[in-house]
């Protein structure tokens, strides 16, 4: 698969509507595709993958993910979000850069990958449900996989790789009183009691810095309290976002902060959790040597449901995702595809 069929395989998607949940026909032009270039590709639900080679069980394994869904367009789009179109060497529409410029360039380098002997056994995947970390996406598939040893996942990064990314933990907290009388000395206010929890919330800094990702954040996002002006609340809601570094775990996380705060603590889950590599990993220091520059990502991926060591690397810019007039440069897919092929290409894991 050379660059020009990357591009083409590219605009099919981008006219193909395929929202989180909804990507059935994107899957079927993946599954197309991969039967197309001579592989037997595999399914389930709306994720297809194909392995390089037959399975040798005495190789480590190689994945390559990138995810076919899109979020839906925001208004202020100025043009078609599902009309792939050319200009000045950009090529716009939605899913474009998030991550449809991964899934094809990624493709391309297996592809090219799979036509010589390597180390490893390698396998494509391209998911579904990444954009509300759906339990139909990749998740439902690594049990289908094997034993997975290192896995690359394609996002938006300007081709450096994101050696740590932030976990999330959503917090629901409530801070109980006893419901009164606002005109007279009765009660016990659950907001006022909310407040020293908030304040802790607000002030508070974990003990453990990432080198790459930097502090814990914790950031109140919404407080629910009340029902009418004369009525002493019993109760108040707090809801907090949680952007974990990779010294702490989420359980371990959590265990500190119920015992911190006053009000009851209840994560909305807890298996998003932050994720990192050695920048010692011998993928990562090919990718050194080629210039690239290792960082820390604030924003999620696959990543954070992959429980083996990954690398988060692929064309376009972050800045662009989710937004109107959405974008990739051709060039940053040929610069992609060369790239991947140059960190891959005999790779030993253990070197």
């Amino acid at each position: 698969m050379d660059f020009d069929a990357a591009v083409v395989l590219l605009c099919r998607l981008i006219a193909t509507p395929s929202p989180s949940r909804e990507e059935g026909a994107a899957a079927d032009i993946m599954e197309a595709e991969l039967r197309r270039l001579g592989y037997a590709p595999r399914r389930k639900g709306n994720n297809v993958w194909a392995e390089a080679a037959p399975h040798d069980s005495a190789k480590p394994t190689v994945l390559l993910d990138a995810h076919i869904d899109t979020v839906r367009p925001v208004a202020a789009w100025s043009r078609d979000p599902y009309d792939a179109h050319v200009e000045d060497g950009r090529l716009y529409g939605l899913g474009s850069n998030d991550t449809g410029g991964s899934v094809v360039s990624l493709l391309a380098a297996f592809d090219e990958l799979a036509g010589r002997e390597q180390p490893y056994n390698l396998i494509y995947l391209a998911s579904a449900e990444e954009e509300v970390t759906g339990a139909g996406g990749v998740r439902a598939v690594l049990g289908e996989l094997g034993r997975i040893d290192f896995g690359v996942v394609g996002e938006p990064t300007g081709m450096h790789p994101a050696v740590a990314e932030k976990g999330l933990m959503v917090l629901d907290c409530t801070a109980h009183g006893r419901a009164g009388h606002a005109a007279r000395d009765e009660g016990d206010n659950a907001i006022y009691r909310a407040l020293a929890d908030i304040e802790w919330f607000r002030t508070h800094r974990f003990g453990r810095v990432s080198p790459f990702l930097g502090p814990v954040k914790m950031t109140v996002t919404g407080v629910q309290a009340g029902t009418q002006h004369n009525v002493v609340p019993a109760e108040c809601r707090f809801m907090v976002d949680v952007r974990v570094n990779e010294c702490y775990g989420n359980e371990e996380l959590l265990g500190e902060i119920r015992r911190c705060v006053a009000c009851d603590v209840v994560p909305r889950s807890t298996h998003l959790a932050s994720s990192a590599i050695e920048v010692s990993h011998p993928a990562v220091r090919r990718l050194v040597v080629m210039g690239r520059k290792p960082f820390g990502s604030p924003t999620m991926s696959n990543q954070a449901v992959m429980p083996f060591a990954t690398v988060k690397v692929g064309p376009g810019d972050s800045a662009r995702s989710h937004t109107a007039d959405e974008y990739i440069c051709l060039e940053e897919i040929g610069e992609a595809i060369g790239i991947y092929v140059s960190m891959l290409d005999g790779l030993v894991l253990s070197e």
